[in-house]
Order: structure tokens, then sequence, then C-alpha cells
């Protein structure tokens, strides 16, 4: 008897350490670091990306040329700043600070991707309405049928109805008339939980099947927010695969379209992308 608990304590400690290891956190530092350069865009939905009078780039998409692929030059943004931050593109007022960098990490398991995002959140928001939340951090996944997933990323997801657009319905959200994104999302405020949602014909901040949390920090005036979602789930992801992602925050209390964002770019997870995930 006094065996088989001295056999059940040890392999109860075995397993015990075995399932700290499976959750234990990446080394990041042995994990390289990409700089994202965020913006705001205004009031430019994917309708305004997407017609020739509005944006001349709609010529390029149509040959399946990528936004990031005109307007990212080696990591600085080629972008007229002045227009987006103008009343055509931004009748409410744009922010005082029109785009900043974030650092992108990534990394995988067997089971889990983890993505960490380090920034320092600008002040100055023209819109402040979100009371309880200083920033939120937001990323996307697209699967292979979202129109132009590959092109614009989650830009696909903003229409010209939604709301907080130029007189749009307040109750539209971000959507997409085939496909699906996953959509994960930390927030500053006290006790808010991690967003496991989905970008479908509709918006939804719940019911994701990819089984997200996250964690936010700051030290002195830098953000680090770290993401842990199943690989298998949602928006599959696997070994070898690149998938389409961008990013989103919403700094200073800002609420709906006023954040700044990224371009569509590629996350490759044991594959070729703009940003590898390492395997560990």
């Amino acid at each position: 008897m006094k065996k088989n608990v001295v056999s059940l304590a040890v392999l109860g400690a075995f397993l015990a350490v075995g399932s700290q290891a499976a959750l234990a956190a990446p080394d990041w530092s042995k994990v390289p670091s990409k700089n994202i350069e965020l913006f705001h865009p205004g009031a430019t939905p994917i309708e305004w990306v997407t017609k020739k009078s509005d944006h001349s780039g709609s010529s390029g998409l149509k040959k399946g040329e990528s936004c990031a692929g005109c307007h990212d030059e080696k990591g600085k943004l080629s972008l007229d700043l002045k227009r987006l931050a103008g009343k055509e593109l931004e009748p409410k007022g744009a922010p005082k600070t029109m785009n900043f960098p974030v650092g992108v990490q990534a990394a995988y398991d067997a089971n889990n991707l983890y993505v960490r995002l380090t920034f320092k959140a600008p002040a100055g928001a023209a819109d402040q309405s979100d009371k309880e939340n200083d920033v939120k951090a937001t990323v996307m996944f697209a699967n292979d049928k979202v129109p132009q997933g590959e092109q614009v990323g989650c830009w696909a997801t903003c229409h010209n109805d939604a709301r907080t657009m130029p007189g749009a319905d307040d109750k539209k959200t971000k959507y997409v008339k085939e496909g699906a994104l996953d959509l994960m999302q930390w927030k500053s405020g006290k006790g808010a939980k991690a967003v496991d949602g989905t970008v479908t014909d509709k918006r939804a901040m719940e019911g994701g099947k990819a089984g997200v949390t996250a964690e936010g920090s700051k030290a002195g005036d830098t953000y680090t927010v770290t993401f842990t979602r199943k690989l298998a789930g949602g928006v599959a992801l696997a070994e070898g695969k690149a998938v389409p992602f961008g990013i989103a925050v919403h700094a200073d209390h800002a609420s709906g379209r006023f954040h700044h964002i990224s371009f569509g770019y590629k996350l490759g997870i044991g594959a070729d992308g703009d940003v590898k995930a390492v395997k560990q």
C-alpha cells in the first residue's frame, strides 16, 4: 500500500510538472520582434479603398496586389497622413498622433499560438467615448474565404454602413459577406475579460472557438499584451501554414473606428510570412 501511495505521489508530481511545462509562456528573448506601423485610417471603409475615383491604389488591388505591398516600405509607412487627417476623410477630427509602431512577436507549440504586442499608446484621441478602457489591443485572423482577405486584412470587415461611420446605422457592426475572421482583444479596464470573438455576417464579441486568453501590463509608458489561442479552433491554424492577420489599437479611451490599424500581413507558423512564429 505504501509503495502505491508513493508511486501515485510521484506520478502526480510528474504530471504537475508536465502540465506547467505545457502551459509555460514562450521565452520571448528567443523570439524576434518585427515593428509594424499602425495608423489612423479615417472614415475609409473597404468601399472607399476599392473605388478608383477615391483611391488610386484600387487598380493594384484588382491585379492582386496588397495594401501593405504598396504602402509599407521596409517597415515605414508610405501614406498621405495629412489627407487621412483632413475633413474629407475624417470629418469628426483626427487624433493628435496619426501613426506609431507596434513590436510584434509570435511563437507556437503543439497546441497553441502566442502573440505578443509591445507599444506606446499615444494620447490625444479625437473620440474618447470608451470610459472603461484606456487601451484596447486587437488581433484578427482571416480564413481563405474572406474576399481579398490576403490583400486588405481586417479592412475587409469595415463598411460604410457600419456604426461610427458618418451617417451610418449605429447598430451595424463590422462584417464580411463571405468567410470568417477570428477576433481576439485585450482590454485595459479593471476586471475586463479577453475577447474571443468572430466576424462573419456580423461581429460577435464572444462565442469564439479559439480559446483566447490575454494578459496585459504597463511599464512606464509601454504596454505589453500577450495573447494565447488554440491552433485548432475558429480560423484553423497549423504548422507549415501562413494566415492573414491585422492589428488594431484603441488608445486614450478611443472607441469604434477611431482606432489605429495595421495593413494586412501574413503570419507564418513554421512557414514564411511577414511575421514568423517561432516553435518552442
